[in-house]
């Protein structure tokens, strides 16, 4: 892959966009690779958890490509942000293992959007955070109105894009939009512990959560009705019966993901 790196170590695969002479923009192909890896992730069975990060200090993402879709006609641009959606996106939002996103410096229109769709996002106290796409006289197209009104609300997420603003780490911590703040040579050691957390605990629990929680934000799906079969589901996996062996033993359980 020429856009990204990819280092697993201690089960936690750390996916590092590195175009850092573009501030690691997201281009057709860099969307493209990223796909491939997280597919390729999602059935190692030796990793259980991601971290997304960009190359460099100055970004994680600092927006997409703009030269590629400059002069896309009305229906280019739909096929656009229809296939890096189902790509990226989503796929990243659907994954089946914990995805988090380290935001080192800039994170702006598709880039924040990328950390949006990971499950949850950890800030260098140096990141900004931003969707200026009505700067160029579109709107986020990659799920940016969806995923920041669910994370900040509607009359933040409605002044966020309107202003095409930029906010800094704490007030995307006030906002919700981020779950810690940390300085930047803290950001991936600090990402790995909680990784090395989740880690402790069942894959197969973990997976059937996120699909339960994601349940609540789709339309036409009732997300109580996915959380109780899946609840139900956890009943038949080894790791349901290591987990209340190991508890009823009074040990720290080893679970098998299966």
């Amino acid at each position: 892959m020429e856009n990204i790196l990819i280092d697993i170590q201690d089960h936690v695969a750390v996916v590092t966009i590195n175009r850092p002479t573009k501030l690691n923009a997201l281009n057709k192909s860099t969307i493209e690779e990223l796909h491939q890896a997280f597919a390729k992730l999602s059935t190692d069975e030796t990793v259980k958890s991601v971290i997304v990060t960009g190359s460099g200090e100055k970004a994680f993402v600092a927006g997409a490509d703009i030269s590629e879709f400059a002069n896309f006609s009305v229906e280019e641009g739909g096929k656009l942000a229809a296939k890096g959606q189902e790509l990226l996106f989503d796929y990243v939002q659907n994954l089946n293992k914990p995805v988090i996103a380290a935001v080192n410096g800039f994170a702006l229109g598709g880039g924040l959007e990328l950390a949006m769709a990971c499950h949850f996002r950890i800030a260098s106290d140096n990141a900004k955070m931003g969707l200026p796409e009505v700067t160029l006289g579109v709107i986020p197209g990659y799920g940016g109105t969806q995923r920041l009104a669910q994370l900040v609300g509607k009359g933040r997420a409605m002044e966020m894009i309107m202003t095409a603003g930029m906010i800094d780490a704490n007030t995307a911590l006030n906002y919700g939009l981020v779950n810690h703040v940390v300085t930047q040579a803290e950001l991936l050691d600090f990402a790995k512990g909680i990784a090395q957390k989740i880690n402790k605990n069942s894959g197969v629990a973990i997976a059937k959560a996120i699909e339960a929680i994601n349940a609540n934000y789709q339309d036409g799906v009732n997300g109580f009705e996915i959380e109780i079969n899946n609840f139900g589901a956890c009943f038949g996996t080894e790791d349901f019966k290591e987990g209340t062996t190991a508890f009823l033993e009074k040990r720290k359980a080893n679970f098998p993901g299966k």
